[in-house]
């Protein structure tokens, strides 16, 4: 039997739905080798992209993310996936962007940005557009991509001071052939470029890219100074899904590219509220992320100010990451490479990405918390130490011992350590009148101490006699919004 005939009666089973026990198998996701280039994965499409296209939402997911850093995975991960959010850290948001979707705005002007103080309508005719190819030459292997990059640079620096007033960079010729940069590299690299040839306010950078397809992409696209994107396989995406049956036949391919866009539309508030930003025009640029394992050469290139602080992959390395994707997508390979594949990002599959929470260890800690078993135990604390080593950073730290150790006497007590401990000001309300209560107990018991947050607490909490409740070391008050008894405001001025 070969591959060829297995695919053949694939397609005579399941032609009339393309699903298979809920997930896609068909032609398309099976044929379409730049799915595999730009990292296309089964989950993306079934656990991403269809939610967005059906609900016109992002599809809900728990809190906490145990799948391994970037710079940690085996599964050469994109550019994106090495960028942090940064957040106002409180517990209530700084924006709620769906009750106070009024305060926000997701307009914003693209393009050359003339004189603001002298108007014209001059400004706005005539505009010029150069597309730039951000795909090389297979044949130049790994060393292509620093290259491509400088190319990218000069012929977007040369099209701003020959009066160009658009710059498209694309990605659409990548294919057999050829090897495509990843779009926020060269998105990062040319906007710093023209910045500093002093051409960035001449011109608007428009991306027409497969890569970016989640919120996330398009937020850091957004941050790093991207004016328009296009993600014309995403739409490709959504039009096969219809003509295959996954997708209501009645819906029209502007009603796909519409519900997309608006998922899209509310996703990007959502992330902007986070920080308190309430117009795309201030985002736009800002580059409010971290940097999570990129060496200092591509930060000092492509992403000038972002904080980098362990360093990390190297342009060798992912220019490497990026022909390994080109191979096991146009290679000759003995094995069947046109299924796509699935490493398992979201959810944990055998020969996949490691995750902290996987099979093996939740199976030890539940016959460790049944049985009470000692042996169970330890096997949980063996797989998890090993899970945690393969994901996190704090796995990567090992204990040093020093042949002269330092005398007893010389080392803090922990009983002076912990008094140290805050618990931050989580408002009740934010958290459960549990969690409230024994965060509080905790810092008293330890010496810590405890803050009760904008919610301030029962009077039964601050009026019990328990040294374990009525110790608090801050009682707080500062919401215009909150009303104050006589008995709480005196606690809290003290």
């Amino acid at each position: 039997i070969l591959m060829e005939d297995l695919r053949a009666e694939h397609a005579a089973l399941h032609n009339s739905t393309g699903l298979t026990n809920g997930t896609i198998v068909s032609e398309i996701w099976g044929g379409d080798r730049r799915l595999s280039l730009f990292s296309y994965t089964i989950e993306t499409i079934n656990m991403l992209l269809l939610p967005m296209i059906q609900t016109k939402k992002e599809a809900l997911g728990s809190m906490g993310n145990d799948a391994p850093l970037a710079c940690l995975s085996t599964f050469q991960p994109l550019p994106y996936d090495y960028f942090k959010q940064l957040f106002a850290q409180v517990t209530n948001p700084p924006i709620d962007p769906f009750r106070e979707k009024v305060v926000m705005s997701l307009m914003c002007p693209i393009g050359p940005e003339a004189n603001l103080l002298e108007p014209s309508e001059k400004q706005h005719r005539g505009w010029k557009c150069k597309e730039i190819d951000i795909t090389f030459d297979a044949q130049e292997g790994p060393k292509g991509l620093s290259k491509t990059l400088d190319r990218i640079c000069e012929e977007a620096c040369k099209a701003a001071q020959d009066g160009y007033q658009f710059i498209v960079l694309s990605d659409r010729r990548a294919g057999g052939t050829r090897i495509p940069v990843s779009t926020l590299l060269a998105l990062g690299a040319t906007h710093h470029f023209l910045i500093e040839a002093r051409q960035r306010m001449k011109v608007g950078l428009v991306l027409e890219t497969a890569e970016a397809r989640e919120v996330h992409h398009m937020c850091v696209l957004l941050g790093y100074g991207a004016d328009a994107i296009c993600p014309y396989l995403v739409f490709e995406i959504a039009r096969a899904l219809k003509n295959e049956g996954v997708l209501d036949a009645s819906y029209t391919d502007e009603i796909l590219y519409k519900n997309y866009s608006d998922a899209m539309e509310r996703g990007l508030a959502k992330v902007m509220a986070k920080m308190g930003i309430s117009t795309l025009q201030s985002y736009k640029g800002a580059q409010i992320f971290e940097a999570v394992g990129l060496a200092e050469e591509v930060v000092d290139k492509c992403f000038r100010g972002t904080p980098s602080r362990i360093g990390g992959v190297t342009f060798e390395i992912l220019a490497k990451e990026a022909y390994e994707r080109h191979y096991l997508s146009y290679g000759t390979h003995t094995a069947d490479m046109l299924v796509l594949r699935n490493p398992g990002n979201y959810h944990w599959r055998s020969g996949g990405e490691k995750h902290i929470n996987d099979p093996l260890s939740i199976a030890n800690l539940q016959e460790a918390a049944v049985n009470k078993s000692t042996s169970a135990y330890d096997r949980f604390r063996e797989s998890t130490m090993e899970s945690v080593k393969a994901c996190s950073l704090r796995g990567q730290l090992e204990l040093v011992t020093s042949e002269n150790p330092i005398d007893i006497s010389l080392v803090e007590p922990a009983s002076e350590i912990v008094k140290r401990f805050a618990t931050g000001a989580m408002s009740f309300g934010s958290i459960s009148l549990e969690a409230h209560t024994t965060l509080a107990i905790a810092m008293n018991k330890v010496g810590g101490k405890s803050n009760t947050g904008e919610g301030g607490e029962n009077a039964d909490r601050y009026l019990n006699q328990d040294p374990d409740h009525n110790k608090r070391s801050c009682h707080q008050t500062g919401c215009q919004w909150t009303f104050w008894s006589d008995k709480f405001l005196p606690r809290s001025c003290r």
